[in-house]
């Protein structure tokens, strides 16, 4: 049904022409319809002489009504009118008058009756682009609001809604810029940079604003905006206005001034056009298009400002999850330092006042006579016992920052842990240099959680733990070939090494099915220390 619609339109658009072709083209056209009318009535006369055949000249102006406008149309009735007049001159004796009045009167309905389809025909056709726009917009706007929503990079997102706006939409310059921290000087508009103790005081510095080109398109290469090229503010520019009103701004490109005229010259643009993209109340970046032609569809700007809200979204998404990772990294880092300061303070304060108190009492003992056995015997077991207290503050210790990872490294470290595990551990470890104190501390309470779950629950006779760095990439896998069925959601350990590998910048994953064992995964980018 849907197609059968779609044909009838098709034909009524080609019969009846949204567009005219040049009017000489429709004059040439009539003046030939009117000698072939002429012709083709004469010889009907010779087979049926008492016809007048009036509606054949109907014809040319029937055709030239729905091809071309009104008044061509009227006057190819009237000319139609005059060679049937010629025709009933010639060829009748009875008067001429009543037929060239019934013949302009059926000329003119035809006429108006075929304007007003031909008016809906264009209205049709109007209609028809304006809805395949939209459609296209909104396909477009569904492809970058994919990517928003599964939390893509920003600058795939800005390559995507250039390559909408160039290829889907049609424009023929766009680009994607984000402005530098400015101020403008409201005498002068000229933006100029602020260092922080000048954005405090309201002190303006001499630097020019400047601003980045994050993603470009051009239907012409030589011209295209290369992402990370920078431009300066200032002058009789697209951006420039967009960055001093926060508001969309067009400008005549040909009178434009500034860094960008120099950037496109030769580019043809007649027209630039820009929308702000808006984060969190300030004015971040913009979309810029220009086009060749002096004017735009009036309502391209709706549309830039759609792929401009999307744009911020992203933009703002992807500050949010920095600020999140940051967060935890201070978190985690303020926690590792308060480890660190407690296991330093109980190796020098307390450890080493029960080593001098045992080393003591040892003294003490040795000058005890020989039958005081009773109170050398005390001695004994206070000595016994403060060497216990001081190994179980050790283990404390260790528990808490362990010192060998400071002092060797994570390889070193990884070996004592699988050392002391109840479960046999098959350690294998490539770590040429020593990396980011955040990324060994992580890597190492991940093995340590690991283990010490594994040998709580998962009833594992072997455990095999493996710490490569490639590529620039630590991988560590801990494996077990226990029941399986881990659950992080059950308990805080997992969930606390989630975070702990996220502040690091690093991503944990999970295989653990029920009856096959469990395998933990972690990768963080790894500089070295």
């Amino acid at each position: 049904m849907t197609t059968s619609v779609a044909r009838k339109e098709r034909l009524v658009t080609l019969v009846l022409r949204p567009s005219s072709p040049p009017v000489a083209c429709g004059i040439a056209l009539a003046a030939a319809l009117v000698l072939v009318e002429i012709v083709v009535v004469l010889m009907l006369k010779r087979i049926a002489p008492e016809n007048a055949f009036g509606a054949v000249f109907l014809f040319g102006v029937l055709v030239v009504s729905a091809g071309w406008g009104f008044r061509l149309s009227i006057a190819t009735s009237i000319a139609s009118a005059a060679a049937y007049a010629y025709i009933h001159v010639i060829e009748s004796s009875e008067s001429l008058v009543p037929a060239v009045v019934v013949f302009l009167a059926l000329a003119l309905l035809t006429n108006t009756l075929v304007g007003q389809s031909r008016l809906r025909a264009v209205e049709s056709a109007r209609q028809n682009r304006r809805a395949t726009a939209l459609a296209r917009q909104q396909a477009s706007l569904r492809r970058v609001a994919t990517l928003v929503a599964s939390r893509a990079e920003p600058d795939e997102v800005y390559a995507a809604v250039t390559a909408e706006l160039a290829g889907g939409l049609g424009i023929e310059h766009v680009s994607v810029v984000h402005f530098d921290p400015v101020h403008f000087d409201p005498v002068h508009f000229e933006p100029v940079h602020l260092d922080p103790v000048q954005a405090r005081s309201g002190l303006d510095s001499s630097t020019p604003g400047t601003y980045v080109v994050l993603a470009g398109r051009d239907t012409t290469e030589g011209h295209r905006l290369t992402p990370g090229e920078r431009l300066t503010l200032g002058g009789h520019n697209v951006c420039t206005a967009v960055a001093a009103t926060g508001r969309p701004a067009t400008i005549d490109f040909t009178t434009a001034t500034g860094d960008i005229v120099d950037r496109l010259q030769g580019r043809g643009i007649a027209l630039g056009l820009g929308v702000p993209i808006s984060v969190d109340g300030r004015i971040w970046g913009a979309i810029v298009v220009g086009s060749t032609e002096s004017s735009v569809e009036p309502d391209l700007q709706d549309r830039l400002t759609d792929f401009a809200d999307l744009l911020a979204t992203a933009v703002y998404n992807s500050e949010t999850r920095e600020e999140l990772t940051r967060s935890r990294a201070r978190v985690v880092t303020a926690a590792d330092q308060a480890r660190r300061s407690i296991e330093r303070d109980l190796h020098d304060g307390a450890q080493q006042r029960i080593v001098s108190l045992g080393m003591e009492l040892r003294t003490a003992q040795a000058v005890v006579p020989e039958d005081l056995r009773e109170l050398r015997q005390s001695l004994d077991r206070s000595v016994d016992t403060l060497a216990q207290i001081h190994s179980d503050l050790r283990e404390l210790s260790r528990g808490i920052h362990p010192a060998i990872l400071s002092r060797g490294g994570l390889a070193p470290a990884l070996k004592t842990l699988a050392r002391r595990s109840p479960v046999p551990v098959s350690l294998t470890t490539d770590i040429p240099v020593r990396l980011d104190d955040s990324i060994e501390v992580a890597a190492y309470y991940v093995v340590a959680e690991s283990l010490t779950n594994t040998a709580k629950y998962a009833g594992a006779s072997h455990v095999q733990v493996t710490a490569v760095v490639t590529d620039g990439d630590l991988t560590l896998t801990v494996a077990d070939d226990g029941r399986g069925g881990a659950d992080p959601t059950l308990g805080s350990g997992l969930i606390g090494l989630h975070d702990r590998v996220a502040a690091a910048g690093g991503r944990l994953a999970l295989h653990s099915p029920p009856g096959a064992g469990t395998s933990l995964t972690v990768t963080i980018a790894a500089p070295t220390g």
